[in-house]
């Protein structure tokens, strides 16, 4: 099975958008399921027109969080001074542990002399499958206050695999950044797409993600979202990617029918056909892409 994701650097450059749109068309073609890998902000089922009932969901435990054994605690305080996260605080005579703010990285538990902190796993993220235009999906979602978007990511795309074991293509919709939730999720991929937009910003967060995406040996290409709000800019763009030999995907313009589109819960190639061709060619680009 062949992996394609779609990553942007930064945030709001309509790449769930175009992710949604690609899944629709390319589900015509060949057998695909498309995971949402953007855990903190999950949105690709709702532009696919899905729903939070439409989802199978179950919980997952991938993080742990810091436990004090009273009977144990002498007060020697090594634990409070030795946390980096500041969970633990000191009242009158042991330690207080903060699960909101704990990252379960287990430094108190070296620095206690007595062994009196444990950890414990905890619930901290949901994952739901679905089922949506012909093809299936899933998508994690991080529970408020947790941590461990790493590994969530991870088993999202464990689950994926094993929901679709037959299928030709996963097409996965990262999170905006360079953090440790992109690695996740284009670990293992055969192409990134990378959205962005003609904004200095957006160009910016763009070439951190090419230097991620080069440091995993991906190939990739560029899709240049709104690229008429600024044909200078885009121009920019076009010419650093001459110069660095990689291929603009396709460039689409700024139209308020997306926006419709959105609202209604449509992907922009079924809310109006006239994007379809627009999108056939990114997608014809990026599949040439994977095969050389």
């Amino acid at each position: 099975m062949k992996k394609i994701a779609i990553l942007s650097g930064k945030g709001g450059v309509g790449k769930s958008t175009i992710t949604a749109s690609l899944a629709v068309l390319l589900s015509k073609k060949k057998k695909i399921i498309a995971v949402d890998c953007d855990i903190d902000a999950p949105n690709l089922g709702l532009v696919l027109g899905l729903r939070q009932n439409d989802y199978k969901w179950r919980e997952i435990s991938t993080n742990e969080k810091a436990v004090l054994i009273k009977k144990r605690c002498i007060g020697c305080k090594k634990c409070v001074h030795v946390c980096n996260f500041s969970a633990i605080s000191w009242d009158k005579e042991r330690p207080v542990f903060d699960e909101m703010r704990c990252e379960g990285c287990g430094a108190c538990l070296l620095v206690c002399p007595e062994n009196a902190i444990k950890l414990k796993k905890v619930k901290n993220a949901y994952i739901g499958v679905s089922q949506t235009h012909g093809f299936p999906i899933v998508t994690g979602k991080l529970k408020m206050g947790e941590s461990g978007s790493g590994k969530i990511i991870i088993e999202v795309k464990n689950t994926a695999s094993k929901v679709a074991k037959n299928a030709d293509i996963m097409l996965i919709d990262c999170a905006a950044g360079i953090g440790c939730p992109v690695i996740s999720s284009i670990q293992g991929s055969d192409y990134g797409a990378i959205v962005t937009e003609p904004t200095p910003s957006a160009f910016h967060d763009m070439k951190r993600s090419l230097q991620i995406l080069d440091n995993f040996h991906i190939p990739c290409g560029i899709i240049i979202n709104k690229y008429d709000l600024s044909r200078n800019f885009s121009r920019k763009i076009e010419q650093f990617a001459y110069k660095n030999k990689l291929s603009i995907l396709g460039k689409l313009p700024y139209d308020k029918k997306f926006v419709e589109a959105l609202v209604r819960l449509k992907p922009i190639v079924e809310y109006d056909e006239k994007f379809e061709k627009k999108f056939e060619k990114i997608l014809n680009k990026i599949m040439t892409g994977i095969k050389h």
